[in-house]
């Protein structure tokens, strides 16, 4: 399963509660100019920016295991960590996708495994990590990063779907760690990193769901950290903000639509780089955390949003 502002499992409903204050939003922008007037020169090109820059071989021959790498924030970390040497082991849902990511990094002659796993199955979740610990050799750097969103009031959920957002995020992430450590211990060392989200800062009305299981994976961090820092084992929580992937993205939009949505968008809602991150934004925050550059640093939340929490509040979309 995917995540965040990226993910495989992104839910419609995201989509679907902010589609009136999206279309509002995206009428205001038409009739104002603000596409290419009042934003013309502060918004920035989403997506330009890649990792052809980052350290060559950080992760060379290290194994990597990432959850929810099918699509957004995950894929674009699974092909940054392969670019980098690793030996990358990745699970989501979605098996078709799996396939296609596990095709694109070899073909760029990366090395990676696509294994169909479910997040909320304890024995898939063990099944998963083990077979990546065997096939690459342990399991040196861990990213936790599959997720789902909510988008809907407390009194508007059922109870299933408040559990299914729990299940995924919270629980999901207890049982990647619960079978992450065994092969870390062995090895005295490790890291694993979970993504939580800037809606623990930041909450919405819509988001009680979501923001609830993204604290509890600061908690299950916090208290990781405090357990496995003495064995060599360090644990992080990123906390991404809004990320141009489909987990914010409604289904069937022009990419026009959404690209003037983006410029419009972006200086009401992050008062910082006023614009949305691309993918490989939040993967190079992974990647850094993930390497030796942070020996020192555990337990620890890192907010990567462009400024958001920093100013005012968000207004839209509902996503990470």
């Amino acid at each position: 399963m995917d995540t965040h502002a990226n993910t495989d499992t992104s839910t419609h409903a995201n989509a679907k509660s902010g589609a009136t204050g999206r279309r509002s939003l995206l009428g205001g922008a038409a009739a104002l100019g603000l596409a290419s007037a009042a934003f013309g020169t502060g918004a920035h090109a989403v997506g330009t920016q890649s990792l052809s820059h980052t350290k060559a071989g950080r992760f060379q021959g290290k194994s990597v295991l990432i959850t929810g790498a099918t699509s957004g924030i995950g894929r674009a970390a699974a092909k940054a960590f392969a670019r980098e040497g690793a030996h990358v082991g990745f699970c989501g849902r979605r098996a078709e996708l799996g396939r296609q990511v596990e095709r694109e990094i070899r073909d760029a002659g990366g090395e990676a495994t696509y294994i169909q796993a479910d997040v909320r199955v304890n024995a898939q979740v063990r099944s998963f990590v083990d077979r990546v610990a065997s096939r690459y050799g342990g399991v040196d750097v861990a990213f936790n990063n599959a997720g789902i969103g909510s988008g809907k009031l407390p009194h508007e959920m059922t109870v299933e779907e408040w559990d299914d957002v729990q299940a995924t995020n919270a629980r999901g992430v207890f049982l990647a760690i619960k079978y992450e450590i065994p092969h870390m211990l062995k090895a005295q060392r490790g890291v694993i990193i979970c993504t939580s989200s800037s809606a623990v800062e930041q909450a919405r009305p819509n988001g009680a769901a979501y923001t609830a299981s993204k604290r509890a994976v600061q908690g299950i961090v916090k208290s990781a950290a405090l357990a496995y820092g003495p064995k060599g084992i360090r644990l992080n929580a990123l906390l991404p903000g809004t990320t141009d992937t489909a987990f914010v993205r409604p289904p069937g939009i022009p990419d026009a639509d959404w690209a003037t949505y983006k410029q419009a968008w972006g200086p009401l809602n992050v008062d910082g780089l006023e614009r949305m991150a691309d993918a490989e934004e939040i993967a190079r925050a992974v990647l850094g955390l993930a390497s030796d550059d942070f020996p020192y640093m555990t337990g620890a939340s890192v907010t990567v949003d462009g400024g958001s929490t920093a100013g005012r509040k968000m207004i839209q979309p509902s996503g990470t």
